[in-house]
């Protein structure tokens, strides 16, 4: 199977390119510059493989949650590349990605979801596959909703940002802290590859972003009453 996987999700951006568990990628923090450099970077990852895109058996975005912008360039790229190349799609999130990318068995990823929020949620590995235990949500740090248990990996960039209230929550439940982490293409291919392979790929108009925050604009009044 060869797949094309990328997110523009936050101010990282990676693409990789999978090959029956062979990856090659491209990493870096691009700022606000994703969609100048998302196509040049996919092209010399395929030149690199010697692939074209109608070689590929279909294409994987992260979905989110995460920066609007980045989200729906993501969406808009992954969807441009599958029309033309008559390819399936698949969003992948991004917090499950950061599970993945944690390698552990019980994970809590968080993403700073700027306006002093993180975007949250809380997995366990069973059966070879992460399980919601508290599905995707957006949430103050000091309101994240609680767990049982220990043994708990946290990782994403809301815990570099937001530790402090984090632990003031879940403290010694977490074992094991990776902050400075951000949702990676390569990991995205791990997670797409069976869910490809069990043909659930979409076509490419279905393809949407998953943004869980509906409003970005606040009003005075009503940031007043959210501090």
């Amino acid at each position: 199977m060869k797949l094309l996987t990328f997110d523009t999700s936050t101010e990282y951006l990676s693409l990789a390119l999978w090959h029956d568990g062979e990856v090659s990628v491209r990493e870096l923090l691009a700022g606000q510059k994703h969609s100048e450099l998302v196509l040049p970077l996919l092209g010399e990852l395929l030149a690199e493989a010697g692939w074209k895109l109608a070689d590929l058996d279909g294409i994987a975005f992260g979905e989110g949650p995460g920066s609007f912008t980045g989200l729906r360039i993501g969406c808009g790229v992954a969807q441009g590349l599958a029309f033309g190349a008559g390819l399936p799609v698949l969003g992948v999130c991004t917090l499950e990605a950061l599970a993945q990318q944690a390698a552990r068995e019980k994970v809590i990823a968080c993403l700073d979801a700027r306006m002093n929020e993180v975007y949250h949620a809380a997995y366990r590995l069973g059966g070879g596959a992460w399980q919601a235990v508290l599905p995707p949500g957006l949430y103050p740090p000091a309101q994240v909703p609680a767990l049982e248990g220990d043994g708990w990996c946290a990782i994403g960039s809301g815990w570099d940002r937001f530790g402090s209230a984090l632990d003031e929550l879940y403290g010694a439940q977490v074992a094991t802290r990776i902050p400075q982490a951000f949702p990676l293409a390569r990991h995205m291919a791990e997670l797409a590859a069976p869910r490809f392979a069990r043909n659930e790929g979409r076509a490419p108009f279905e393809a949407a972003p998953l943004y869980i925050r509906n409003k970005v604009a606040l009003t005075t009044r009503e940031r007043e009453v959210a501090k």
